[in-house]
């Protein structure tokens, strides 16, 4: 792969290649398959390229792909540790060859075909993440809608509040007060419930929100709920949370505020009270930051601090920021592997990721044993 190219930038080119014609050879081989196999499948075809029925222009470009997967093939003893995916083919007049040899995920499926564009069906496991949750926080002043997908959580929409304070009653006014004020939370409430069912539920055709069935039209696989246990025990019992939500909510948290921080603390809670998937380069990063936070001497950052941890053997977990260059990314990972340590590739888009990035030029460690 090229040096200065991240690993999503590499699939990133291969998702976009096109040919005009059958010409782009997709080779992938899973860790527990032989290379021979492969090897001759692809002989063969190379063999009969000359022979196909088909135009000067697509068959002299297959050869040539299918040539170049010989020689990628033959550069190979076993197959790579996580298995080995290879493209190769003319794209807009020049000869792209992208091997995929150190891949994060294993491949699980022997592929191999030629088309007018590359197969990514290996590369999936490497670019998917957990399943999503829906998340609200629900306070005073204002409730916040967001999304979370194992890595990064997003922020959908806020809703503000206008029950009025307690300061807000005068003299003898107060039974006044406390109707007016139910009345708005009930206001308040029910638009929340409304943002929900926008949000994450998904009609059926010929079905309202109210009358579709519970199944496949919910879009996440579970809601989490925040905010003070009087609000949220409020919020539930007053039929505000649309059943189907209801049925797939995996818990409710203390959190204070109904902001983007409310969200960002609602996460940590679930997280901690294990009620949620997690990703491993989030479990990974959430350790390393906070062992840093703590000014504990189990986790380093920095390229000459990991790489003497490294040298030592002290390494548990490398972090590795998806900006990396390839190359390097690829080196430090051998490293860690020789040691039997394990890699973790963090997606620059997951939450705190640029912190890695930013303080520690990409590369962090979480360590079996202090480093003298």
């Amino acid at each position: 792969m090229s040096t200065g190219d991240t690993l999503s930038d590499e699939i990133e080119t291969i998702s976009d290649a096109e040919a005009d014609g059958e010409q782009l050879v997709t080779v992938a081989i899973p860790a527990d398959e032989s290379l021979e196999a492969m090897r001759g499948r692809v002989e063969e075809d190379h063999a009969e390229a000359e022979y196909l029925n088909d135009r000067e222009e697509v068959r002299k470009p297959l050869k040539q792909a299918l040539e170049e997967t010989r020689r990628i093939l033959h550069d190979y003893d076993e197959t790579p540790e996580n298995g080995l995916v290879a493209y190769v083919g003319t794209v807009e007049g020049d000869l792209v060859t992208k091997v995929f040899d150190d891949l994060p995920d294993p491949v699980t499926e022997a592929t191999y075909g030629y088309a007018n564009e590359f197969d990514t069906t290996p590369l999936e496991p490497t670019t998917s993440g957990t399943e999503t949750y829906g998340l609200v926080v629900v306070a005073r002043e204002s409730a916040v809608v967001g999304r979370y997908d194992g890595e990064t959580i997003e922020q959908i929409e806020t809703v503000e509040s206008d029950v009025p304070s307690k300061q807000a009653a005068e003299g003898g006014k107060e039974d006044r007060f406390e109707g007016r004020s139910q009345e708005r939370k009930a206001e308040f409430f029910e638009t929340v419930g409304d943002v929900l069912s926008r949000t994450f539920l998904e009609a059926e055709h010929g079905e309202s929100e109210t009358d579709a069935p519970a199944h496949d039209d919910v879009s996440i696989a579970g809601l989490v709920l925040g905010g003070s246990e009087v609000i949220v025990e409020e919020f539930r019992k007053g039929d505000h949370l649309p059943d189907r939500l209801a049925d797939v909510t995996v818990g409710s948290f203390s959190v204070e505020y109904g902001s983007e921080a409310g969200l960002r603390r609602l996460v940590d809670a679930a997280e901690e009270a294990d009620a949620l998937d997690t990703t491993d380069a989030r479990a990974a990063l959430d350790r390393f930051l906070d062992a840093l936070a703590a000014d504990d001497e189990s986790a380093v950052g920095g390229r000459d601090d990991v790489d003497e941890a490294l040298e030592y053997g002290a390494v548990e977990t490398l972090l590795l920021s998806e900006s990396l260059p390839a190359e390097d990314a690829q080196t430090l990972r051998a490293r860690a592997e020789e040691k039997e340590a394990t890699c973790v590739v963090v997606p620059e888009a997951l939450d705190r990721a640029e912190r890695l990035q930013a303080g520690f030029d990409g590369v962090g460690a979480v360590l079996r044993f202090d480093v003298e």
